[in-house]
């Protein structure tokens, strides 16, 4: 018994970043997304779940790759290998969609918290903020990770609520393995915010500096950008088993949320998701109390899991593009640049609720921005990984390079698609 309590501790060892990065990828606005498309389009857009975790899988590996091997964020050897042309763009678009992103976030997680323990709306998002805040900047980088890790399993909220509801498994397998377009703007949106929301780029950003952070967990680095680590293959495989257990979760989850939302809303005639709280109001006469909550309860434990993410991104993009110094494991003393990026940008957030945003809107339009910017950062990423000066031995494999660059033109292909339809180019 104590043998295999060893080996299972010695395998949970192995995930970290890319659980973490996988789970922090269905928070609120993801929620939104998956229930709309579930409600608006039934079971016909299953199939972008399996689509969309293959090229997450490919894209996040190698962002985890590049910065256990280098032993910098993407920003950081953005800097040092590429023109700030390049870097300027990305940066800022990336903290204005994050920075919306956690607008959107804070404002589900409180108007959840109202609707099922009560007290008012305003109440909420100052604690919600607060508790965000406080745990990111003051709690220790171990302990937090571990905080981070053990969130991960509100998903499992989506799950059991995906099985109270009556399917057809038939019509589920059909539409999962076959895909089905429509020629309308409703369908392109929701593609592009769909694929926008499960490959983000700040999902990118946070994967290749949290497979840092925990290097310099484990003493192979003194910190972002100081000294390169000496990585072995078991290094990559287990990285690697982080990544595709981390984003196969997320996606299967986003495969759940579209299940349970187009078995009852989309059945009921209700096509329209204006807010996650909406969503689970919605789905409590359908499924009953006991879903409804589980529903309700997973929003509030991804926000809290989605809001650090989105902020931490950000403030690793910014901080090492200016030197300053990074991370997590720093205390408040040592990068007030970090940690003042991470305080902006999920203040800002919390603005945006108080300044009639329609926040529907602003998640469509920050998951547009995400779907946008992805390809072209997505592209940097492939050239990245193939580069020997940066990678050394551990350049990009022959099907991540063909699967990482289907991604990037499909993505291309979606967002030119978004571009013709709603501005007419």
């Amino acid at each position: 018994m104590r043998n295999i309590l060893k080996k299972t501790k010695k395998f949970l060892k192995k995930f970290g970043p890319g659980v973490i990065t996988g789970a922090s990828d269905d928070d609120p606005s993801g929620i939104v997304t998956y229930s709309q498309t579930g409600a608006m389009f039934g079971l016909h857009l299953l199939w972008l779940s399996p689509i969309s975790c293959i090229f997450a899988i490919a894209i996040q590996e190698m962002c985890g790759r590049i910065g256990m091997v280098s032993g910098k964020g993407l920003t950081g050897i953005m800097k040092q290998s590429y023109p700030k042309w390049i870097s300027y763009p990305a940066i800022s678009l990336l903290f204005i969609a994050n920075t919306i992103n956690i607008g959107a976030d804070l404002g589900a997680m409180a108007a959840v918290a109202q609707m099922v323990l009560g007290l008012p709306f305003i109440f909420w998002i100052l604690i919600m903020t607060a508790l965000t805040l406080v745990l990111e900047i003051f709690m220790d980088y171990k302990n937090y990770s571990k905080f981070l890790m053990l969130l991960t399993l509100s998903l499992f909220a989506y799950f059991f609520t995906a099985f109270t509801v009556r399917q057809d498994w038939g019509a589920v397998l059909q539409h999962t393995l076959i895909p089905t377009f429509y020629p309308s703007r409703e369908f392109t949106l929701n593609v592009v915010a769909f694929l926008g929301t499960t490959i983000s780029p700040y999902l990118f950003f946070w994967q290749a500096d949290e497979e840092v952070e925990k290097e310099i967990v484990e003493h192979k680095i003194k910190g972002i950008g100081i000294g390169k680590p000496r990585i072995f293959v078991k290094d990559i495989q287990d990285m690697k088993i982080d990544t595709i257990v981390g984003m196969f979760f997320t996606t299967v989850t986003a495969f759940m949320i579209v299940l349970t939302t187009a078995g009852t809303l989309h059945l009921s005639g209700i096509t329209t998701i204006n807010s996650a709280a909406e969503a689970a109001q919605a789905l409590r006469p359908l499924v009953g109390d006991f879903a409804y909550w589980l529903f309700a309860l997973g929003i509030i434990g991804t926000g809290l899991l989605g809001v650090p993410v989105l902020a931490g991104s950000s403030s690793y993009a910014i901080s090492e593009f200016f030197g300053w110094e990074t991370g997590l494991g720093k205390k408040l003393k040592e990068a007030h640049g970090f940690y003042g990026v991470i305080t902006i940008a999920t203040l800002i957030g919390l603005t945006i609720n108080f300044i009639g945003i329609d926040p529907m809107r602003a998640l469509y339009y920050s998951a547009a921005i995400n779907g946008l910017m992805a390809p072209p950062l997505m592209l940097l990423i492939l050239f990245i990984g193939n580069n020997k000066k940066v990678m050394g031995s551990h350049t990009n494999r022959r099907l991540g390079n063909v699967v990482g660059g289907i991604a990037t033109l499909v993505m291309f292909g979606i967002g030119l698609l978004f571009l013709k339809d709603f501005f007419g180019l």
